[in-house]
């Protein structure tokens, strides 16, 4: 009878044992299957939250603006857009986007709310990065992608530099959401302007720093800025395209800049 009952008092443990790790499985499934799929389900309301997103490692990702709206922040999601926002894991958007609001109460109860801050200089790019990775646990993905970014940055950067006309560091005046591309490019920023309409009295201060390049925002272009300054002047697109690949912003830039500053 002794025996037995240790058999048994055994038995229970192994049971219980066993329905605490199936538990602890169970725990660790829903954040690895996130409700039965395999990878977090992520809405990001344009390309350039979903670069980052992808670049951290996200697999399944939805986006709210087709990469054809040039201007994104015009645009007005539709209902199928908010159905999606309510059946994901994470939605990523922007405080400056109008529709932000309804993209947050059209969320669900499970879903992680992100604000993203969309800055393309490189420190903030980097660090948006990893801060998902840590967030949707795939942060040795995001490190590994920081890594190849941060070769890449510097080889673009060198490319650049040996544009540079007469070998010496550009002067530029750069849109405020553009000013990353001028780190980029080494170029000394004498000047900003935007988002707001440019004044007169602005354009005659611009033009009085006789800056060499005028670094203009595509997404909200003020047109040619300085057009009696002698100052060439280049067009830097912010949000990725269709691939959602954030190296091809950095690319795409560093050829645009180096083609000007060569002049060819």
């Amino acid at each position: 009878m002794a025996r037995f009952h240790a058999l048994t008092a055994g038995l229970a443990l192994a049971v219980a044992a066993g329905v605490l790790l199936g538990g602890c499985s169970s725990t660790d499934g829903d954040h690895d299957h996130h409700d039965g799929h395999q990878h977090p389900k992520i809405v990001a309301t344009t390309t350039w939250e979903a670069a980052f997103a992808k670049a951290a490692g996200a697999e399944d990702v939805t986006v709210i603006v087709p990469a054809s709206v040039h201007h994104a922040p015009d645009y007005d999601p539709k209902p199928s857009d908010l159905t999606a926002v309510a059946e994901a894991d994470f939605v990523l958007y922007a405080p400056f986007e109008p529709f932000a609001a309804k993209i947050k109460e059209a969320a669900g109860a499970k879903a992680k709310l992100i604000e993203v801050n969309l800055d393309n200089s490189a420190e903030k790019a980097t660090a948006q990065v990893k801060s998902l990775g840590a967030q949707f646990g795939t942060a040795a993905v995001a490190d590994a992608w920081t890594a190849t970014f941060t070769a890449e940055y510097d080889r673009l950067g060198k490319d650049i530099r040996a544009a540079w006309p007469g070998g010496k560091q550009p002067t530029v005046v750069a849109q405020v959401f553009s000013t990353w591309a001028a780190q980029l490019a080494g170029a000394d920023i004498v000047g900003t302007y935007g988002p707001e309409a440019v004044t007169p009295g602005q354009l005659s201060a611009l033009a009085a720093k006789k800056p060499a390049f005028v670094l203009d925002n595509a997404h909200m272009s003020s047109g040619t800025v300085l057009p009696d300054s002698g100052a060439k002047q280049v067009s830097i697109v912010n949000y990725p395209g269709q691939d959602q690949e954030l190296l091809t912003v950095y690319r795409d830039a560093a050829a645009a800049l180096k083609k000007v500053m060569s002049g060819s």
